[in-house]
């Protein structure tokens, strides 16, 4: 196989395997498992048994109940908090939009029948308040005025039976994605409470609107620990019970993941934690964290804080905001990789400005960069295209006799010096700088609705007008051309086809992943002509050593 057929076959099963795990996830069954699935491991305090009793609720189908109302109102978020459970139930963050509506704001969370994904939180035992339970909330709607630097919003619950007392208080700050839930509970009565307080997030299993079936990302649960890392639990996984993670830790934070979004509850401090997921039919999974916080003796009281962390994936912002959480930004296994290529993508559109042109600098940087690997293979196509005549003259005399046909081209390759494999390494090496690099432009929330030049008004989303996927077709077309043409007819059929199938592809391809990827023909036919030039008239190649 020559390098030409090498890098379209590596490129053309690179995108398969998107569309296969795109088509999975449009097409799995749905969910059909009871309320009650994945069970968290046992610890010491608290118990299995304790994480199943309380945290299970969570809205089905037919809605979730509805109380007192508080919206809020940041420079940054709209939310809505419910006295019932004292949910979170709506979060929208004002400087983005919607993927399908660009006249929409995007919303994180919502409390919608059909796509519910919404931040609780309550206490495990017996007469204490869940997320089930009815908070005291003073509705109304909650502006952070001029001046101030932080809004909150309190929630009470009360049981006169024990005692006990509890307040929950959302803390907003001015220009920020981060909510901390400050509890207190005192116990005004005569027996000790054990406090053992959860976290989590109940979510559908649906893919983020808008997201394209041509371009699959992970959505789901992750958990971070200093012993596991990061570690994704994918839906199937819970619902079919077969999840993998770190359930006890004395640190760490649990998280639910989107394309270009996330959201995360950070315990701080060394206080234990056990992990759980759940599987709740009807199609929505809960993931979340349980603390030991201890024992409250009669008369004594206690508060803890558990920030909440809800917006977008900003490589600068996770980075600050807690250990790991730089890791839902998610590369996959080129990772190591694909850091240095954003710091550097980064500091360019710091200099020009536009997001847009620091993608074509970035490809040009990197083209020089791998220039004298890619010029090694570009010399061996050069040299096997210059063969093609006398190859062909072979496959005439000998006919079907491949034996003898293989024989003498291999003869031919030693007394021309040619190795066929020769450019293969170098290109292997570039293939997966250019994956990362893929997965830089993918991921990169930095983009959502930055604009390039004219028609291209957001990097992230596809050509409006299809022109970078016509001229990526155009330049494909071209680079097939420039190299040698395979024997077999079919073969040859197949080459030209490619990039039309190619060029279908990328008109559901965000704009940005395709000016890349013209970019990068471009510099490649230029580099690869010059090297044609140079081995036809005999002359020394480019980047030969």
């Amino acid at each position: 196989m020559d390098n030409q057929r090498l890098i379209l076959f590596i490129v053309f099963s690179f995108s398969l395997l998107l569309l296969w795990e795109a088509w999975q996830d449009k097409h799995a069954p749905a969910p059909t498992v009871p309320t009650a699935a994945s069970t968290p491991a046992g610890s010491a305090a608290p118990t299995p048994s304790q994480a199943l009793n309380a945290p299970a609720a969570a809205p089905g189908q037919g809605g979730l109940a509805k109380g007192a109302r508080a919206l809020v109102e940041t420079d940054v978020l709209r939310a809505v908090i419910d006295a019932n459970g004292g949910d979170l139930r709506q979060l929208q963050l004002l400087a983005y939009r919607e993927s399908e509506d660009k006249n929409q704001t995007f919303t994180l969370f919502e409390d919608s029948r059909t796509r519910p994904y919404l931040a609780q939180s309550g206490l495990i035992g017996k007469n204490l308040p869940t997320h089930r339970s009815v908070f005291e909330l003073n509705p109304g709607t909650y502006r952070l005025a001029g001046g101030a630097a932080r809004l909150e919003i309190p929630l009470v619950w009360n049981d006169p039976a024990t005692g006990v007392r509890v307040e929950k208080t959302y803390i907003f700050k001015r220009g920020s994605y981060q909510v901390a839930v400050r509890t207190r509970v005192v116990n005004g009565g005569t027996q000790p409470v054990e406090l053992t307080p959860y976290f989590q997030f109940t979510r559908h299993g649906q893919a983020p609107r808008g997201e394209s079936f041509f371009i699959h990302t992970y959505t789901g649960p992750v958990f971070y620990t200093d012993a596991k890392k990061f570690q994704k639990v994918a839906f199937t996984d819970i619902q079919d019970g077969k999840t993998e993670f770190e359930k006890t830790a004395s640190n760490g934070w649990v998280g639910m993941i989107q394309h270009h979004f996330v959201s995360a509850w950070l315990p701080e401090g060394s206080v234990k934690r056990e992990y759980y997921t759940r599987a709740l039919g009807d199609g929505l999974y809960s993931a979340g964290v349980i603390l030991a916080e201890g024992m409250l003796a009669p008369g004594q009281q206690k508060t803890f804080t558990v920030p909440l962390y809800a917006g977008p994936q900003v490589q600068t912002v996770l980075e600050k905001t807690a250990p790991g959480l730089e890791l839902a930004r998610d590369y996959g296994w080129l990772t190591p990789l694909a850091y240095p290529i954003f710091w550097s993508l980064e500091k360019i559109e710091r200099i020009v400005g536009n997001w847009g042109w620091a993608i074509i600098i970035l490809t040009i940087f990197l083209k020089l960069a791998l220039y004298p690997l890619s010029a090694a293979g570009y010399k061996s196509m050069a040299k096997m295209k210059k063969l093609t005549p006398r190859l062909q003259q072979l496959k005439e005399t000998y006919g079907d006799d491949r034996a003898k046909l293989h024989q003498a081209m291999a003869e031919m390759y030693k007394t021309e010096k040619i190795n066929p494999l020769g450019g293969c390494l170098p290109i292997l090496i570039q293939i997966p700088v250019f994956i990362a690099l893929y997965w830089v432009l993918l991921a990169a929330v930095e983009m959502r609705g930055a604009p390039w030049l004219g028609w291209i008004t957001d990097l992230t989303a596809p050509d409006p007008w299809f022109i970078l996927p016509i001229v990526m077709g155009i330049t494909s077309i071209l680079q097939v051309k420039l190299n040698p043409q395979p024997m077999d007819p079919m073969q040859a059929k197949i080459m030209m086809i490619m990039p039309v199938a190619f060029t279908v592809m990328f008109v559901f391809f965000p704009a940005g992943l395709v000016l890349y990827w013209v970019v990068n023909n471009i510099l490649s036919i230029a580099q690869q002509w010059a090297i044609n030039k140079q081995v036809e008239g005999g002359g020394k190649p480019a980047g030969k050593a």
